[in-house]
């Protein structure tokens, strides 16, 4: 489903308190949503990645005149360039290959409704002058079409860079950011609130407990250590942590002490001298292999399998020479193994690009991975390849 129309038996109160928290930042946040969502100016959420744009996005759709009509979400970011056109303003059949019928974009999905561009200063220059003309002339032109269709649409943008950086940087059109930053709204970072992390983790606690079973709590050192990380992942990243531990200890009053070091964010457990954070989590009990891996994301368990492969020695790749530290070597402060990890990988995958000769089917091959699997190491190492 590529849009949603909200509950309308939802009240305003309702749709507020998703913006959970009481500290300043965020009781200001609330106000300034209730106040430019009965208008229909075009807003730029700012904030930080995982601070929680999109839910600020859909509070100002729900308590608009278009709460009726759909919500209709766009990540700039992750749809193709050379498809973003497509995606946005749509095509008509036979305009190029793989277009077997003509296709509605989002901003037809969205008419009379809100249409939200997250990660907007990703899109590419030229993308920037027709979605200027749009916001000017309320009118889409399909790809392979030269009709123009008029579209009744309320853009919301979002994006955790630097716009007015970029625009001196020569990277975002000055015009389309003046015409985007007509309410600008900040979303504050998850250190910035205070004690509404507090409140976040219960929060996400009840969210993320199983149907029966009771949400866990965070005992008093546990609470105060919230409070005392800075959270650079912000919201993301709490709600992360509280499904690991809801997993781990339902229903439990989690301490401090209950949570193996390599388990706690990087900056908390620096000068710990720890196994990495998987060994950690499989040492918890003794569990068998099958449920550990239930216990794991499916992210981390497919991370794993493909670090197992890097192990695997390949007589048709050449070894990156990366030293190998022995129990003698390893520092009294210790080292940061998933780093050390990462690079390792990051090495195997640029040798086996190369040996492919670029070839991600045959690369993947050399690896004994799956091509999705290592696509999506490739674009963590190197985005500019990943675009073959």
């Amino acid at each position: 489903m590529r849009g949603t129309a909200p509950a309308l038996s939802q009240s305003s109160t309702e749709i507020l308190q998703s913006l959970v928290g009481e500290s300043a930042p965020m009781r200001q946040l609330r106000a300034l949503v209730r106040r430019i969502a009965s208008a229909d100016s075009t807003v730029l959420i700012l904030g930080e990645s995982g601070t929680g744009k999109e839910l600020v996005a859909q509070a100002i759709h729900h308590l608009s005149t278009r709460r009726r009509h759909r919500f209709v979400p766009v990540n700039c970011g992750a749809i193709p360039s050379d498809l973003l056109e497509s995606e946005l303003f749509g095509h008509r059949k036979g305009s190029f290959t793989g277009a077997l019928e003509d296709r509605r974009g989002r901003f037809e999905l969205a008419d009379s409704g809100t249409l939200f561009l997250d990660e907007i200063g990703d899109m590419r220059f030229d993308m920037q002058v027709k979605l200027l003309r749009v916001l000017q002339e309320r009118v889409i032109d399909r790809v392979g079409e030269e009709q123009s269709r008029p579209v009744d649409v309320r853009v919301v943008a979002a994006t955790h860079q630097h716009l007015e950086e970029a625009v001196s940087n020569g990277k975002f059109r000055a015009d389309l950011f003046y015409r985007l930053n007509v309410f600008p709204v900040y979303v504050p970072a998850l250190r910035e609130r205070g004690d509404d992390i507090v409140l976040l983790f219960q929060h996400f606690a009840e969210r993320c407990a199983r149907p029966g079973v009771e949400p866990i709590r965070a005992a008093s050192d546990l609470s105060a250590w919230l409070l005392s990380h800075d959270w650079p992942g912000n919201c993301r990243e709490l709600l992360n942590f509280v499904e690991r531990l809801s997993v781990l200890w339902p229903s439990k009053e989690i301490t401090l002490k209950d949570i193996p070091g390599a388990m706690l964010p990087k900056a908390t457990r620096a000068g710990i001298n720890t196994v990495d954070e998987r060994s950690a989590v499989l040492a918890l009990g003794d569990w068998n292999d099958d449920w550990a891996e239930d216990m794991l994301s499916a992210a981390e368990a497919e991370e794993a399998r493909a670090e197992a492969a890097l192990t695997i020695d390949r007589p048709s790749l050449t070894a990156p020479q990366v030293k190998t530290p022995t129990a003698k070597l390893l520092p009294a402060e210790g080292v940061d193994l998933k780093q050390i990890l990462a690079d390792y990988e990051a090495a195997w995958i640029r040798e086996a690009m190369q040996k492919a000769s670029g070839n991600i089917t045959h690369a993947a091959e050399l690896l004994g991975m799956r091509r999705t699997t290592f696509l999506e190491r490739l674009r963590k190492y190197d985005p500019s390849e990943s675009r073959q």
